[in-house]
């Protein structure tokens, strides 16, 4: 068995749609699972369509329409009859929606996030799935959430590895070629949609991977693989031909988006390899996550995000911050879900650069000045390099308001005020 991730770029449009069928003629499509994203930016306009069901209602159906209107010019270049099913499909697809945002009575913001981003997947699975079909490459479309199976924490779910280990040895046709959904899964107990996080279509492929004892999996992108720095905000950019399991996951821990961060763990249990492959250029091999080689080349790499916050925190009375201190804030950052990308502290103070992912930063702050003095600075820009020398930290510095600096034998960090 092999498993393929396509993402929202391979199929963001109907040439790249095509692009799948080229894409499998060269590889083959025996014994194969296809995890598919939703298409292009499909889960940032769903997203949109949450924030108007709760703050700006009369723009729901609008939003709606946005994203029904941007599937249907995908279809209509496509599919040239008229009557063919996959527009009945589609338009069921988009009922169920808008059934969901007037029936819905549910104002957990998270539980509603989750049932209807959903509909991004299967829309383009569905597309996908009738597509190929025409082409006259067999495949069956799977609901994921008869498979993958987690807890109830919705946006960032738990998977329930026996369950899931069961469904899938169960469901899945090893000879065939399976279409199915990244992203999403199903609660263990009342079967809701979850979500498994913010690109977690790569964890999909991983755990269908892990559970299926599969060969490898691809995660085909629009880049010729992983690159040592994202080209969007650095120049001279290197593919790394091989890293190994340990440094993929140091890398994904600091932020670079080439790899979900949970979707290497299960890999390496089994010695899975990773391949990150051009969905453009599909003869190019690309760059393996596996055993053996730290990296190759040997080369610094870059990791940058935006739109953190760091909060510094100290002691009412200049007292020692000491493990309780320490453990209360991080408590605190766990309740109001904070993700945690540095840390660093002193005698009598404690820094932290955090992700407001889930927009808790002034709940966050009002309970911590009550046991702190607080001081914090929004949309920070954190910079991460692994492996780095000193002359690549003075040119990144260079002219530029440095908040925080943190130094380890492998990894240099930076806060930075632009």
């Amino acid at each position: 068995m092999r498993v393929f991730k396509f993402g929202g770029a391979s199929v963001k449009d109907a040439k790249s749609i095509k692009n799948i069928v080229t894409v499998l003629q060269h590889t083959g499509y025996k014994n194969l699972v296809v995890v598919v994203s939703a298409m292009g930016k499909t889960t940032n306009s769903l997203e949109k369509v949450v924030t108007n069901y709760f703050d700006n209602l009369s723009q729901v159906e609008a939003s709606v329409s946005d994203v029904f209107n941007y599937h249907h010019s995908i279809l209509i270049d496509l599919f040239s009859e008229e009557n063919h099913i996959v527009y009945k499909e589609i338009n069921q697809l988009f009922k169920e929606l808008r059934t969901f945002l007037k029936q819905n009575k549910s104002r957990n913001h998270a539980f509603v996030y989750d049932q209807v981003v959903t509909f991004g997947e299967f829309i383009s699975t569905t597309i996908v799935n009738r597509f190929l079909e025409s082409k006259n490459i067999k495949n069956t479309l799977l609901d994921v959430r008869t498979c993958i199976k987690t807890d109830s924490n919705f946006r960032d779910a738990k998977i329930d590895w026996k369950q899931t280990q069961k469904e899938i040895s169960t469901i899945i046709n090893k000879n065939d070629l399976t279409i199915t959904q990244g992203f999403l899964a199903a609660e263990t107990s009342n079967n809701f949609t979850t979500t498994l996080g913010r690109e977690g279509s790569d964890y999909t492929a991983a755990i269908f991977a892990y559970c299926l004892n599969a060969e490898s999996v691809t995660v085909w992108k629009d880049v010729p693989g992983v690159l040592n720095a994202d080209p969007r905000h650095f120049k001279n950019t290197q593919l790394l031909y091989n890293i190994s399991y340990r440094e993929a996951i140091e890398l994904a821990f600091y932020g670079a988006t080439v790899i979900h961060p949970k979707t290497l763990q299960p890999l390496q249990r089994k010695e899975i390899p990773l391949y990150v492959r051009s969905f453009l250029n599909p003869d190019e091999v690309g760059s393996c996550v596996g055993k053996g080689v730290m990296l190759n080349p040997s080369v610094s790499c870059f990791i940058l995000k935006k739109n953190q916050v760091l909060i510094s925190l100290s002691s009412l009375d200049f007292s020692f911050m000491m493990e309780d201190n320490i453990g209360e804030v991080f408590k605190l950052l766990y309740k109001y879900k904070m993700k945690v990308a540095l840390i660093q502290n002193s005698a009598i103070g404690f820094s932290v650069c955090v992700d407001n992912k889930f927009n808790k930063l002034d709940a966050l702050l009002a309970k911590l000045k009550e046991r702190f003095q607080v001081s914090y600075f929004e949309n920070v820009t954190l910079y991460t390099i692994r492996h780095s020398v000193p002359s690549e930290i003075k040119v990144l510095s260079k002219g530029k308001d440095v908040l925080l600096k943190q130094e380890t034998q492998e990894t240099v960090q930076l806060v930075i005020q632009e």
